[in-house]
């Protein structure tokens, strides 16, 4: 409406005061107005009609078609009744087609400038309201694995607990200590992304010591990770998944102690690695925890995920995240 106010004014100095002037300005003007009105109209019912989450391609084009249909009825419209009803002449076909070459060059660039910021801001919120989907389901994913480890976690340490009460309360206590560490830390990270690793790193120290107890000296767990590693970022539980999943899918026992080692690759990348002794029928590839990682992976980062199986070892290298300075 601004632009069409501009251009009816620098009209008003152009043109001679008179009949053609007031009838040119007062024909843009109406059209601009009635242009913008029907416009929205037209977005409301194909925002119902055809929402561009569901129907982009359809709505692009339906939406340009009708938008460019209905300013030539405007244009032509309008000028025949201002024509028919203010002045004694009717228009004539050189005039129509004079009035559609200037319209279409009036009004086509300006309509094109609404449906494409229209467009713009429509494809910008569909972006977003895909990634706010996005990161609700890696949420919903993280929860549901905490709940999953919530029931079968508890239970098995509860029946530790219970065993060590009567043998050793010193120990007892320490154990306590370390389960209470694990569910604080799993309260803690419930709705976030990405933590430290420092912080997923000393998640792992409670969770291992828990699990040491359980599986006695059977399980050997050892970290080199230097400082500098330690301050970058990871989506939580990931280390926890791959220790359970080594646990999950190996042979435990005094004969076959299971090997879990976390070695540094590079600046970018922790390695999680364990010996291999599937039990029957197991595979390392069985499960969704290696396919939760990458997924999760996948929305903070285009490095992957690496995954190497040897003859003796099993292994999965994690990115480690930096986060940009805000």
């Amino acid at each position: 409406m601004l632009l069409v106010a501009s251009m009816a004014a620098g009209l008003v100095g152009y043109l001679e005061p008179g009949p053609i002037a007031y009838f040119t300005i007062g024909w843009l003007v109406i059209i601009a107005l009635l242009l913008w009105i029907g416009n929205r109209q037209l977005t409301v019912r194909l925002d119902r009609w055809l929402p561009w989450s569901t129907y982009g391609n359809w709505r692009f084009f339906v939406h340009l078609l009708l938008g460019l249909i209905y300013l030539l009825l405007l244009i032509n419209s309008i000028y025949y009744g201002i024509k028919y009803f203010l002045t004694e002449q009717p228009p004539s076909q050189e005039q129509f087609i004079v009035m559609n070459v200037w319209g279409a060059a009036i009004f086509i660039p300006i309509f094109s400038l609404y449906f494409s910021l229209h467009f713009l801001r429509h494809w910008r919120s569909s972006e977003l309201a895909v990634e706010k989907i996005q990161k609700e389901k890696i949420r919903s994913q993280l929860d549901s694995l905490k709940n999953h480890l919530d029931p079968h976690f508890l239970f098995n340490n509860l029946n530790i607990l219970s065993s060590l009460i009567d043998k050793d309360k010193a120990i007892s206590k320490t154990f306590v200590e370390k389960l209470a560490d694990v569910y604080r830390t799993l309260l803690r990270t419930k709705s976030d992304d990405l933590i430290a690793f420092r912080d997923e790193l000393e998640f792992i120290q409670s969770y291992m010591y828990l699990i040491r107890m359980r599986f006695e000296n059977h399980i050997l767990f050892t970290d080199s990770v230097t400082t500098s590693s330690k301050n970058r970022m990871l989506p939580p539980l990931t280390l926890q998944m791959l220790i359970e999943n080594a646990i999950k899918h190996n042979i435990i026992s005094e004969n076959r102690p299971l090997t879990i080692e976390l070695l540094e690759e590079g600046d970018h990348y922790l390695t999680v690695r364990n010996s291999l002794h599937l039990r029957k029928g197991e595979s390392t590839n069985s499960g969704s925890g290696l396919a939760n990682i990458q997924h999760r992976y996948s929305h903070f980062t285009d490095l992957p995920v690496k995954i190497k199986k040897t003859e003796t070892h099993f292994e999965v290298s994690i990115p480690l995240l930096q986060l940009e300075p805000a």
